[in-house]
């Protein structure tokens, strides 16, 4: 995820959903009882470039790690974590820009001796080579690492030239062995295009992108040329900063999402955007370990089809 400014804190507004939908009994049992039980496997898809194999859930820390030294707040977070874990995932993106959360999230893999078993993702943004080589210096350092699973180029600028220096000098360090894999993020949709051309010329790992129901620019072209380039595809921002949830407030879930196994609207939110193929994995923020378990639970079971798609959209759009 990326700019946390403009991120509402998606959670309350999913808390809202839950209370005012209590009368309805799939969003009411969120995530106590899942369609089809927890045991059952999670979706994975393979990084395009190696062939290693992701779960299709993760989790983004942009505004929801970014809790300092506060005890009881780290502690639900480790909970955050653990259920992550222990659902079959293992994806923690973060960024230096999220204030604390790139150190919340080092300290607490350091507690609880699970770095080895995630895949950590974080950002660079600093202009110019040594302030680029100093953030990701500190990234190390704050992460409580000698290795970085995917590093990406935060919220990548108009400029060619200075974003071809930048991805440069990633894959450096990619080729000494301190990322595993390099990548480029944004988070509007005005950026689709210029991340399209840099896919083309760049040969990346990795490129995340904002998508949700409320936001499907990447449809037209992006997922597409990332299937054809081989580049793998994070989503943030799955919830559209909020507006999804806001829309449905109150609203009982259709009995056709039973059709695809989603049993919350944060199941039927996720597994739209999982049912495209050229997603890799989706990262939205979470800060309570139920919300976690539920969002796993969208990456099992079945995926709406492309005719099911035209549904939700149709449903979405008698919403606005």
């Amino acid at each position: 995820m990326s700019n946390q400014n403009l991120l509402p804190r998606r959670l309350f507004t999913r808390r809202e959903v839950l209370a005012l939908g209590a009368g309805i009994a799939a969003t009411a049992a969120l995530p106590i009882a899942p369609a089809f039980g927890a045991a059952a496997p999670l979706l994975t898809r393979a990084i395009p470039r190696s062939g290693e194999r992701l779960p299709t859930i993760g989790v983004g820390t942009a505004i929801v790690f970014d809790i300092g030294e506060e005890a009881a707040r780290r502690a639900e977070r480790r909970a955050v974590i653990q259920t992550m874990l222990d659902g079959g995932a293992r994806l923690i993106d973060t960024a230096p820009s999220y204030g604390t959360a790139e150190t919340v999230v080092g300290d607490l893999l350091a507690e609880m001796k699970v770095r080895d078993r995630l895949f950590v993702a974080t950002k660079v943004r600093a202009a110019g080579r040594e302030a680029s080589i100093a953030e990701m210096e500190q990234s190390l350092c704050r992460l409580r690492t000698d290795r970085i699973d995917l590093m990406q180029l935060h919220n990548v600028g108009a400029s060619a030239s200075d974003a071809a220096a930048q991805i440069a000098l990633l894959r450096e360090w990619k080729d000494k062995g301190v990322f595993r894999y390099i990548g480029i993020t944004h988070y509007v949709e005005s950026a689709n295009e210029r991340m399209t051309g840099l896919m083309q010329r760049e040969k990346l790992d990795f490129v995340q992108v904002n998508y949700s129901m409320a936001e499907r620019g990447v449809e037209q072209r992006l997922l597409a040329v990332a299937a054809e380039t081989g580049t793998a595809v994070l989503v943030n921002l799955p919830f559209g900063r909020g507006k999804l949830f806001s829309a449905v407030r109150g609203r009982p879930l259709p009995a056709w999402a039973a059709e695809f196994d989603a049993a919350s609207w944060g199941q039927f939110f996720l597994k739209y955007i999982l049912a495209q193929e050229a997603v890799t994995c989706v990262i939205p923020g979470t800060d309570k370990p139920e919300y976690m378990a539920d969002n796993l639970n969208a990456g099992r079971g079945r995926l709406p089809d492309a005719a099911m798609r035209r549904k939700m959209v149709e449903f979405w759009e008698t919403l606005g």
